[in-house]
Parts: structure tokens; sequence; C-alpha cells
């Protein structure tokens, strides 16, 4: 998924990007509109940033409604793909990765998902499609890049979901990166998804995201 599609005008583009008035922010709705911003996404910015937000309308409108500092961020988040130290923006973005991959599901975040061992699993994403978990992802922000023991830790946390009463259709895994994969990482998480058997009932399709150069690109392992 692109974040960077849309040619942004030179009135936009400040460094810092403070304050700015009507004709400015009204640019900043043009720019951002026309990217796919989730309504949950919007709803988490505008309460990072204090900001009123219409819970209806059309985009631009529940644009229009949030202040100065949301837009901000969008525009650094989504039109800039600005890094920033805490990983939110990055977060932000596959948030919004996520729900571009599923359509007309409810995307929950930080969700505990129980398994078959009693444990619960806290996912960044978790999908559902009537009221059914469909699918899991989650991503590293910051840090180092992703290694074999973080794929692990995943795969058997998502099989541990998918032998549970929850997981019965649980489908889809996603394990995305802002900070990269080590070389070893997607071949171990490649050759743990085949150990799960090819049996329709046990099927995952585990997929590895990166982000880079402003773009999302998927493996399937």
């Amino acid at each position: 998924m692109n974040y960077k599609q849309t040619p942004v005008s030179a009135g936009v583009v400040n460094k810092g990007f403070p304050k700015f008035g009507l004709t400015q922010s009204g640019a900043a709705v043009t720019a951002l509109k026309n990217y796919n911003l989730p309504d949950f996404v919007l709803a988490m910015v505008a309460k990072d940033c204090d900001s009123e937000l219409v819970n209806r309308g059309r985009i631009d409108d529940r644009l229009q409604s949030m202040n100065d500092d949301a837009l901000a961020m969008l525009h650094k988040v989504f039109v800039d793909c600005q890094v920033d130290e805490a990983g939110k923006y990055a977060q932000y973005r596959f948030y919004a990765y996520v729900s571009s991959m599923f359509h007309k599901c409810q995307v929950l975040v930080n969700e505990s998902v129980p398994g078959r061992s009693g444990k619960n699993h806290k996912m960044q994403t978790a999908v559902k499609s009537s009221g059914m978990y469909v699918a899991v992802a989650t991503n590293k922000a910051t840090g180092t890049p992703v290694n074999k023991r973080d794929v692990a830790r995943f795969y058997r946390a998502v099989r541990d979901i998918k032998e549970g009463e929850h997981g019965t259709m649980l489908a889809d895994a996603v394990y995305a990166s802002s900070v990269g994969f080590r070389d070893d990482a997607v071949p171990e998480l490649s050759a743990l998804s085949r150990s799960g058997g090819d049996h329709d009932e046990n099927r995952l399709d585990f997929k590895t995201a990166s982000f880079e150069n402003n773009i999302y690109t998927v493996t399937r392992c």
C-alpha cells in the first residue's frame, strides 16, 4: 500500500508543520482526503491531538472537523511518511495497511485473543468478520530488524490461537516490520508455517510485510 501516491502542494509541506491558517489547513484536507484513512485511525489521532472529530459524513468533512495538530500529524504519517522515535507514526501506517487488506472487516487494536493453551495472546491487530477472528497481525515499529526468535514467538502464538475455540475461522497472519527483517527471519517463518500441516482445517497463510520506500512489500511464507 503506497502512502506517497498523492502529490502535495508546496503550501502544505512545512517542516515541523506549525500552526497554519485556513488556506493551509484546506490544502492539508485536500491532500489527505485521497488517502485510505480508516475511521478508527482518525479517531486515534483525534484523541492523541485532543481534537474534535465528527462521527459521520464524507472524509473531507470529517477531516475539516479536526484541529490543526491532528491534520499536521496525519500529514506527517501518511503524506510525508515521517518516522518518529516512539514508532507511533509507523503504527498508524500499519493499522491503515491492515485495514486496507481486510475490507468491510472490523480491525481491533491491541486485542487479547485466547489460545488452546488458555493463554491470552496480545495482538497489535486482530481482524473480525461476522464476529469471528479471521486474521491477526503485528508490526515492529522501532529497534533492530525482526529476527528468528521474533517470528518463532509470533508463529507459536498464532498457532495456539488457531487451535483454540476462537480460531476456527482464522486464516491469515501477518508479521510486518518498519525496521526490516534479518536474513534468517523470513525463511524461519516459512519453515515453521510449512510444519503446521496443509489440512484445510489447520491452514494458515503466513505473510511478512516490510515498509520500505513508503510502501509495504508483502512476501507469502
